[in-house]
């Protein structure tokens, strides 16, 4: 497997990603524009079509592909958004295709011109490693593990240690072989051993930013009710401070619905339907829960624990070896409440991508790459850790005085975003991608100062479900922000506070 390539006569060499997850991939696809070969190295085996691949940690939870994160994917894969529905993923219009409530009421139904990608990570996965398969530059190498760096002169990576698997040794692992590149990418996750092989070549370890979320997160798959007829194709009921409970449904492949709860409250996920559907009923508005109790379920609840959000500051190394960058989980790991997972990678991915068409060599990039992944992370990391209405709100949040004028002027948008589609579409931008939105501008300040143009509303904007039944009585729930206790709707939880009556017990996979 060893060998090089000279980067000589216009060659631009042997380019190596570790790992093939999303950050892998867009990785890949940056390195193919511009490398004359890509070596994908995974750890786990890499199956064909939408099958599960061992190592995806969030796999079986709601994903979507966001406005940002959709733009990248087509700048580097042009015309993946078509592949990606062909194999049944589902285009949803924002706000025109869902019922979206946020911290200070429902938002209004209009075009914004902002729409996104709903489809199971398999699918999304399978739909993009086929792309990079279809190109000769790219080769996949399954059951192969990076066990460390090979180190050049002049402080440069120029290759990667590797062993494959082999059930008949010691151990299970084959013995080591270099694979020389000239340029190294590390997308291995969050279990990523990059600083531990920097300080085998001599580097210092990098500084660590962590913050506590204590997230809890549960997800399952439901069939709608046979003759289910909506105007919307799906629901986002946001978290806020005070309300530390948010739901999503989102339409997903097989005309199947993918749901998911979470709270950051420190109480375990739910571990079965009956669980979850109580979960729900904690919800700022019974909608969800309502139209889980008429679906069936398709499969068991699957819940995860997420105890905290890492950055590894690379960038504020003083000495760092070239030619090798760190990406994706394996640099920053988000919570993933947030949904920003993709859209992170993906834009890691657009920086490689012009950082190397517009320095001509993989060569002498490093620092620069490094500084410009941290610029264009910051805007994320900062709105996960301190946003106002993520779960995680009701805690002192980091940042001091300006960012809490920050919050109190986004809150002001929120309200505003009731009945303004300007501010709605703001107030999108800023909750579901990477990057704040003109929020200085004369018609957002306009919007901010005169606040909403009438009372939020209570109920969702919907012909079909906006006065559901009720199918038992009770007590009422604490109202939104701008909600007054006699316009505000019940919701069917006998607690706001408490995920289930007891904590799960058992397989966390029961259903």
């Amino acid at each position: 497997m060893s060998g090089h390539t000279s980067a000589v006569d216009g060659s631009h060499g042997h380019a190596v990603v570790i790992g093939s997850s999303l950050a892998g991939l867009t990785a890949a696809a940056a390195l193919a524009n511009f490398m004359d070969r890509v070596t994908v190295v995974e750890r786990d085996w890499i199956p064909r079509g939408s099958a599960r691949r061992p190592g995806v940690s969030q796999a079986r939870h709601t994903h979507s592909l966001m406005p940002a994160a959709l733009n990248g994917f087509e700048q580097l894969l042009p015309g993946i958004g078509q592949d990606l529905t062909r194999a049944g993923a589902v285009r949803v219009r924002m706000t025109q295709d869902m019922l979206l409530l946020g911290p200070a009421g429902w938002l209004p139904r209009f075009d914004s011109g902002l729409s996104m990608l709903s489809a199971g990570r398999d699918l999304i996965d399978s739909v993009i490693r086929d792309r990079l398969r279809a190109d000769p530059k790219v080769t996949f190498v399954p059951e192969h593990e990076a066990v460390a760096l090979q180190g050049g002169r002049h402080d440069t990576v120029t290759g990667v240690w590797v062993r494959g698997r082999d059930r008949t040794a010691p151990g299970g692992w084959g013995p080591r072989l270099l694979l020389s590149a000239e340029f190294v990418v590390d997308a291995s996750g969050s279990g990523s051993r990059a600083p531990q092989w920097l300080a085998e070549l001599g580097y210092a370890p990098p500084r660590e930013t962590v913050a506590d979320t204590r997230t809890a997160c549960a997800t399952a798959l439901f069939a709608p009710p046979i003759g289910h007829v909506a105007d919307f194709k799906g629901a986002v009921l946001w978290a806020w401070a005070g309300r530390r409970r948010q739901g999503r449904l989102h339409p997903v492949e097989g005309g199947r619905w993918s749901v998911s709860i979470s709270t950051d409250d420190g109480t375990p996920p739910p571990a079965t339907h009956e669980e979850l559907l109580r979960a729900a009923g904690t919800l700022s508005h019974p909608l969800l829960h309502e139209v889980m109790e008429a679906a069936t379920p398709l499969g068991p609840v699957y819940g995860c624990q997420s105890t905290s959000s890492r950055w590894r500051h690379y960038e504020k190394l003083r000495r760092f070896p070239d030619q090798f960058l760190v990406v994706g989980d394996a640099l920053a790991l988000c919570d993933p409440v947030h949904g920003q997972g993709m859209t992170l990678a993906v834009q890691g991915a657009l920086v490689l991508d012009e950082m190397l068409a517009g320095h001509g060599t993989a060569v002498g990039l490093g620092y620069r790459l490094r500084q410009a992944l941290a610029h264009r992370l910051a805007p994320a990391w900062q709105s996960g850790v301190r946003s106002p209405w993520a779960p995680g709100a009701g805690r002192r949040l980091p940042g001091g005085l300006r960012a809490r004028l920050s919050q109190r002027y986004t809150a002001r948008i929120a309200a505003a975003a009731t009945t303004d589609p300007y501010a709605a579409t703001m107030l999108l931008e800023l909750m579901e991608t990477t990057s704040a939105p003109a929020l200085l501008r004369p018609r957002a300040l306009r919007a901010a100062l005169s606040g909403p143009r009438g009372p939020a509303p209570t109920e969702p904007p919907s012909t079909t479900h906006g006065h559901l039944p009720r199918r038992r009585p009770a007590p009422p729930a604490t109202p939104a922000a701008g909600v007054t206790t006699s316009s505000a709707r019940p919701h069917p939880a006998s607690s706001p506070d408490v995920w289930t009556a007891a904590a799960p017990t058992g397989d966390r996979r029961r259903p």
